[in-house]
């Protein structure tokens, strides 16, 4: 089996893409709709030297795939691509603030959220070997969203997948952050690539900690605000804010003197307790312990956890679990920054659901080495 090629939907700057990138994965197209998000996205990849798509990008409506302007095209890229002898997988997370639970809630039929159900109709129409789709935990734990949730799923069965979910923690990949998402992953069931497949999907064969681990060790309390203090015993630090603000030095990384400085909130920012995240907004992080999900809209804020101001682009993006060779563009809005920093995948978690696909399908490198990938790092 050659190494699957992978088209990218609501791609953002590409941490989804990049996991799968890593994993072995080959680009093949990039749709998104947001010109600033995508030519973030080209910036990004050509400062890591990773491949451009084998068939481009596409700057536009998910929409106009669909059933509009772009659909012909696609329709050419996709017989192109089928022919090369890859397995074609779709991967994406459309647009989720309609189903958070701190979100605007208006489900299925909000602007957003409508973009869950032309993403699930992109599927069915092209009929991918496989796809992931990924989406907050909101439409997994929430009645009315969850009825939304359950119809999709029946079409996707209805139209020949088979399926395979779950509700996954980004610390369960490594990534120092506490965020929940709902992975559903189809593999096509007339497949040529997929004969014969587990009746059980390997979750946790590529995640690094056990969750239920995870909570139960002693992380330390909200403290005053001290420019010192030692890493605790008895804890991970894999998962902790200065394990990878440390290992990405972002106080050298490019994106570091991207913060907002209100000047209005400077006493707010050196009065909270390092490690005080109760409240809705003004979450000032704990260096010795993993952030809270990040999510910079709805004027929620993370502080640095000794510095009296809001944590920049670099250590976001650290947060997330990128590598520190992750670069946005220096043109770029703070704005814009933080929102697709915010409504990205961590990389750790989409490196890791990347690797246990590839295991579940069995696939091995064209050399037969018996290796998932060739970039296992």
């Amino acid at each position: 089996m050659k190494a699957p090629q992978i088209f990218s939907f609501f791609s953002g700057i590409g941490f989804l893409d990049l996991g799968f990138e890593k994993a072995g994965y080959i680009s093949a197209f990039v749709n998104e709709f947001d010109p600033d998000f995508l030519s973030a996205y080209q910036y990004a990849r050509k400062q890591m030297k990773v491949k451009q798509p084998v068939y481009g990008y596409l700057q536009g409506s998910a929409e106009a795939v669909l059933a509009g302007a772009y659909q012909n095209d696609f329709k050419k890229i996709l017989v192109q691509a089928k022919k090369s002898g890859h397995p074609i997988g779709f991967i994406g997370g459309p647009p989720c603030p309609d189903f958070s639970v701190g979100g605007k809630n208006r489900g299925k039929t909000g602007s957003n959220g409508r973009l869950t159900q032309v993403y699930a109709d992109i599927i069915c129409k092209y009929q991918p070997d496989f796809f992931v789709f990924e989406n907050v935990k909101g439409l997994w734990r929430t009645k009315v969203h969850r009825a939304f949730y359950e119809d999709i799923k029946k079409q996707f069965s209805n139209s020949g997948y088979i399926l395979f979910d779950r509700l996954i923690n980004a610390m369960e990949f490594g990534a120092p952050q506490d965020r929940e998402r709902i992975i559903l992953i189809g593999f096509f069931k007339k497949s040529p690539y997929f004969k014969s497949l587990p009746k059980e999907m390997p979750w946790e064969t590529h995640m690094a900690f056990s969750l239920e681990k995870i909570k139960k060790l002693n992380w330390p309390e909200a403290e005053t605000p001290s420019p010192v203090r030692i890493c605790p015993a008895k804890i991970i630090p894999q998962l902790t804010v200065q394990y990878w603000f440390d290992k990405n030095k972002v106080t050298q990384h490019p994106n570091q003197q991207h913060c907002f400085r209100p000047r209005s909130a400077l006493v707010k920012f050196q009065t909270i307790p390092e490690g005080d995240v109760a409240k809705k907004s003004f979450k000032r992080l704990h260096r010795w312990r993993y952030s809270p999900t990040a999510a910079y809209g709805n004027n929620e804020v993370h502080i640095h956890p000794y510095e009296p101001r809001r944590i920049s682009a670099a250590e976001a993006l650290a947060i997330q679990s990128l590598p520190k060779e992750f670069v946005l563009p220096p043109w770029m809005s703070l704005s814009d920054m933080f929102k697709t920093i915010g409504n990205g995948v961590p990389y750790k978690a989409a490196y890791g659901i990347a690797k246990t696909i590839l295991k579940f399908i069995s696939y091995k490198n064209e050399d037969n080495s018996g290796k998932y990938c060739k970039n296992n790092k």
